[in-house]
């Protein structure tokens, strides 16, 4: 029997879901299931891999995202999803001042510990101001998530409504990471630095790089997400310390996760924050992109006029990267898509972009000029 919703939804409420593998899933099939009793209530989504919100749901429910991810690339197709062109490090404070509403909010929590505590499990990021900010918050205590040390911890009474599930969490995509990838992240890896702190973005890359990045010691990460290959660096020793704002990947890191003083989910208002990240020597931001032209501008959020991506975290770590004292931001594409003239719209200005990665080498981009930018591009594409 779905959990009942009516008696805390109220028509035109704005409702923040959790994202990613962080999904509370019985709680988004019942929202789905009852949205005739709320109509008009604003549903903002994250990373959306279980697809329980489809695009006849938008008949009661409005929908928005930060992304095209996942199951939301469809959702945009048929045009039942607003986009919000934000960088991750304003979602914190959209949601305070209520441009993006937040009235009642869907997370998916950890069983608690022997103290009563309920941790946030697998994401903290956004939830964190949301839930600060809501009028209900509705907790799925799944059995299957990991009690992990996040930012923020509950008592029962802290929720208007407490389901029990167990079931696994949504699970990104298997990766496809070859050769290509295998490639692009053995050049990668040669240009971290000792003592280096990471920041993935998502994708087969990041998982391809940890995997360049073995036998390494010393290495932290301080990142908006984590995937499987960071788990295999923690449990090797490369890797000691992990500051994220989620976790995104399968069975592998939330069991590394589960308990583990070593890896921390904090708000995004931590992880994003630019006064956080000026504090970061040897900066290491890695980022992969839809398409980079010549030049050096970046698109990352729209591939054959289909919304697929998302401005999201890249420029705020970019940036934080460029000014890191033995820092470096690591633009990571197949050489097939750098392109003469973008598709889409400019994520990452030309400005801002440090060294372009692909299959064939690198393109140190900072200090060129435009000629030589082209020159360099060129050396690693297939143009």
């Amino acid at each position: 029997m779905r959990p009942d919703l009516t008696g805390i939804v109220r028509a035109g409420d704005g409702i923040v879901i959790g994202q990613a593998c962080a999904e509370p899933q019985t709680l988004v099939e019942a929202l789905a299931e009852q949205r005739a009793a709320f109509s008009g209530a604003r549903v903002f989504l994250g990373v959306n891999y279980s697809g329980i919100l489809r695009p006849e749901h938008a008949d009661h429910l409005r929908l928005s995202a930060y992304c095209g991810s996942g199951h939301n690339r469809a959702l945009s197709d048929a045009g039942v999803l607003d986009i919000h062109p934000h960088p991750y490090s304003q979602l914190g404070p959209l949601i305070r001042r209520r441009a993006i509403p937040g009235d009642v909010v869907l997370v998916q929590v950890s069983a608690p510990n022997a103290k009563g505590e309920y941790s946030m499990g697998l994401a903290a990021d956004y939830l964190v101001p949301a839930i600060e900010n809501a009028r209900a918050v509705v907790a799925e205590v799944n059995r299957r998530v990991p009690w992990t040390y996040t930012e923020t911890l509950f008592r029962k009474e802290d929720f208007a409504l407490v389901v029990e599930s167990s079931r696994e969490p949504a699970l990104p995509p298997p990766s496809k990471s070859g050769e290509l990838e295998r490639q692009i992240g053995k050049h990668a890896a040669a240009l971290v630095p000792e003592r280096a702190t990471l920041e993935f973005g998502l994708g087969a890359l990041p998982d391809a790089i940890c995997a360049a990045l073995r036998g390494r010691k010393g290495l932290s990460v301080h990142s908006g997400t984590i995937g499987d290959g960071v788990a295999d660096l923690l449990a090797e020793g490369a890797v000691s310390k992990v500051t994220a704002a989620m976790l995104i990947g399968t069975r592998k890191l939330f069991d590394a996760a589960r308990e583990n003083p070593a890896i921390r989910l904090r708000s995004v208002e931590y992880t994003h924050d630019a006064r956080v990240l000026a504090g970061i020597e040897r900066f290491v931001a890695l980022n992969s992109a839809v398409e980079v032209d010549l030049t050096g501008q970046v698109n990352a959020e729209v591939a054959r006029d289909s919304y697929l991506g998302a401005v999201g975290g890249a420029l705020d770590f970019v940036r934080a990267a460029n000014q890191s004292p033995g820092g470096v931001s690591l633009t990571l594409v197949s050489a097939s898509r750098i392109v003469e003239q973008l598709s889409g719209p400019v994520a990452t200005p030309r400005s801002e972009t440090g060294v372009v990665v692909t299959e064939l080498g690198a393109a140190d981009l900072r200090g060129c000029t435009l000629a030589e930018r082209k020159q360099r591009m060129k050396a690693i594409s297939k143009l």
